[in-house]
């Protein structure tokens, strides 16, 4: 497969990473870097976790996610708390501060796509409605 500029495909893939790179790009908070945002994610959608655990679900090295929850916690956006039952076990939660960089995130990247979305014509809005459930289908592959 021919991954040329003229090839409709590769065209595709790309618009669609750019407009995914788009919508990361709004997000609250003061120098988040992608893999802290993807964290505070992590910790909203799945409550309290290890280290380890947030490691796993990242696909990165346990001493990369160390760092990551490090500066998070230098920020104020996450805290650690030994476990009642295992004193090796260290749990990773959002403070309130992180909770707002969360939804001041959800907020900035939905008015964006709002706003874009209100740029299009009735037609646009058709043709991608209608595109909605291949949409789901390949980001749920």
């Amino acid at each position: 497969m021919t991954t040329s500029a003229t090839d409709p495909d590769e065209e595709l893939r790309v618009l669609i990473q750019k407009l995914a790179r788009r919508i990361r790009n709004e997000r609250g908070g003061e120098g988040i870097t992608d893999s802290q945002l993807g964290v505070l994610w992590l910790l909203t959608s799945e409550g309290r976790s290890t280290p380890g655990q947030l490691a796993d679900r990242e696909r990165v090295s346990a001493p990369a996610m160390n760092r990551t929850i490090n500066a998070l916690e230098s920020a104020g956006l996450v805290a650690r708390t030994p476990s009642d039952e295992d004193a090796r076990c260290v749990w990773v939660a959002l403070t309130d501060e992180g909770e707002q960089v969360v939804a001041e995130t959800r907020r900035l990247r939905t008015q964006w796509f709002h706003d874009r979305l209100d740029e299009l014509s009735d037609d646009e809005r058709a043709a991608l409605e209608a595109a909605r459930p291949v949409l789901r289908k390949l980001a749920d592959s």
